[in-house]
């Protein structure tokens, strides 16, 4: 699996999207390209920037017991998995604006790096090591490039 704190293979997941085009199509799934983009920013906003609501305690449980290793452990997300509603983007986005957005993402992350994460607390799951963030984020990034046929 890549590291999303490492340079070489944050630089690599900027390559592969900066092969991404406007015509993009999905090798799967329904999302279109720049859908696609601001689907993978949601992780990066649930981490920076403070506008999605955080998951009553109840809803968090859940997430924690039922949804958590799922998502941080390193076996591959399966093609046409389903998403939480929170990452469905419904109105049309902008392919140039969502696709700096993320590589700007990825870039912050990995100069913040490892240490930054190690036992930072996820929106939906509570604290996290720095390798269950890089699991979370790097297989997530390489689902959706590959998706994408990058």
């Amino acid at each position: 699996m890549k590291n999303a704190f490492n340079k070489k293979d944050s630089t690599e997941f900027i390559s592969r999207i900066e092969k991404l085009s406007s015509t993009s199509k999905p090798n799967w799934g329904k999302m279109s390209i720049e859908k696609m983009l601001a689907h993978c920013n949601v992780t990066y906003e649930k981490i920076y920037d403070n506008i999605h609501p955080k998951p009553n305690a109840f809803k968090k449980l859940l997430l924690k017991l039922f949804v958590k290793n799922a998502v941080v452990n390193e076996k591959p997300y399966k093609k046409n998995g389903q998403t939480a509603p929170e990452f469905i983007i419904k109105n049309s986005r902008n392919f140039d604006i969502e696709k700096n957005r993320l590589i700007d993402y990825i870039n912050k992350t990995q100069q913040l790096g490892e240490n930054y994460f190690e036992g930072k607390e996820s929106h939906s799951f509570g604290i996290l090591t720095k390798q269950e963030w890089n699991n979370m984020l790097s297989k997530h990034l390489d689902h959706h490039l590959t998706q994408f046929g990058v």
